[in-house]
This record gives C-alpha cells, sequence and structure tokens, in this order.
C-alpha cells in the first residue's frame, strides 16, 4: 500500500482539498490531518461536518459518482503518538492544502505546535516530499520569507494559482489544475487536468 499524508489547514480553498483527495488513486492510503479550524471552514463552505458525515456520505453528496478512491485514516491534529509523527512511518510524500499563513509560519520555524506541523517537520528532515499548497494573497514580506525558508529546509510552494491554457469551462477545472500540479509532485499517476501540448485526440 503506497501511502501519503494530507493536511487541511485552516484557510479558504477546502475544494482543492475535495478535488485532490477524491482523485487519490484506490491503492494508496492517505492518513489525513485536519485542523480545527478548517473543520469549521469545510463546514462552511462545502457544508461538510468532519465529526458527522463518513468520507463515503460526502463524497455522494459531493459528486453523483460513488466514492472508490483510496482508503482514509483520520487523525485529529492534537495526537503527538500518531504514526505519522515518526520518521519510522514510511509515506510517499505530504501536501498540506490548502495551506494557511500561520501553518506555513509552523513548518517555516520548525515549531510544530500540533500533529500536522510535526508531520511536515517529519517530510523535512527524512528528505520527503512536502508541498505546501498556499491559499492567500496578497504576500506580505513575512510570508515571502517564510516561504523562503520552507523551500531552503525542503518544502515546496505550490500556490493555488491555477493556469487557464487549458480552456477552463468551470471552477472544478481550475480546482482539479492545482490538484494535478500536487499529483505531478506527489509522483501520482492521474487524468485530472490536460498538460501543455496535449491535444484532445
Amino acid at each position: 500500500m503506497k501511502r501519503i499524508v494530507v493536511g487541511i489547514s485552516g484557510a479558504s480553498g477546502m475544494l482543492y482539498a475535495a478535488r485532490f483527495l477524491r482523485a487519490v488513486p484506490a491503492d494508496y492510503e492517505v492518513h489525513l490531518i485536519v485542523s480545527s479550524v478548517a473543520q469549521k471552514i469545510l463546514q462552511v463552505e462545502l457544508g461538510w461536518d468532519v465529526k458527522k458525515q463518513p468520507f463515503a456520505q460526502f463524497w455522494e453528496t459531493f459528486s453523483e459518482e460513488p466514492y472508490l478512491g483510496a482508503a482514509i485514516v483520520v487523525h485529529p491534529a492534537e495526537n503527538h503518538f500518531a504514526p505519522v509523527a515518526s520518521g519510522s512511518f514510511i509515506t510517499k510524500g505530504m501536501v498540506i492544502i490548502p495551506c494557511s499563513a500561520k501553518t506555513l509560519s509552523g513548518v517555516a520555524s520548525g515549531y510544530a505546535a500540533n500533529l500536522m506541523e510535526r508531520t511536515a517537520d517529519v517530510h523535512l528532515k527524512e528528505r520527503r516530499p512536502l508541498i505546501l499548497v498556499l491559499r492567500e494573497t496578497p504576500y506580505s514580506l513575512i510570508h515571502i520569507e517564510n516561504m523562503k525558508k520552507a523551500t531552503l529546509a525542503g518544502a515546496t510552494i505550490l500556490p493555488a494559482s491555477p493556469g487557464f491554457y487549458h480552456q477552463p469551462q468551470s471552477v472544478n477545472d481550475l480546482v482539479d489544475f492545482v490538484a494535478a500540479r500536487v499529483m505531478d509532485h506527489l509522483n501520482i499517476e492521474h487524468q485530472l487536468s490536460k498538460r501543455w501540448g496535449e491535444n484532445d485526440g
């Protein structure tokens, strides 16, 4: 079983997390960490109550197609004893999607105040892929300095900045563009978005 870690922090843009999670193939195991603020934003933006709705039920309301994707293991953000907090727990990488400026700061400083930040710290020290899908605009100098620190430590800053060359027809097309770039950086095969130079045939 291939493992990845997905963190959802307290920033707007929960649709990015939802589309990404749905696209992860069935031969993967996703270890999911959702911050307390992210839980509230998920409910506001997508009507998803993490504590009451199982994932299968959520996907049924989010899409007409049944969820046939990855197995999802949820870890409370305050549980520092979760397996993902250890470097001995092998994964193919981690993404925080969306990544708030606060979480970026925690990762860049190595503060590790919660399980999400600790797991990100583990991925940096173990030299595994760590992708931060920053959802903030405009950037302050503090944000830019923190992005620089995180990049120098080994993270990939992948802002939620979709392209338009694939002629998107919906919001989901724009969101899938970003999710596809994350998939690429985690070396996960996908069909989320047309690549530059690909034709319709």
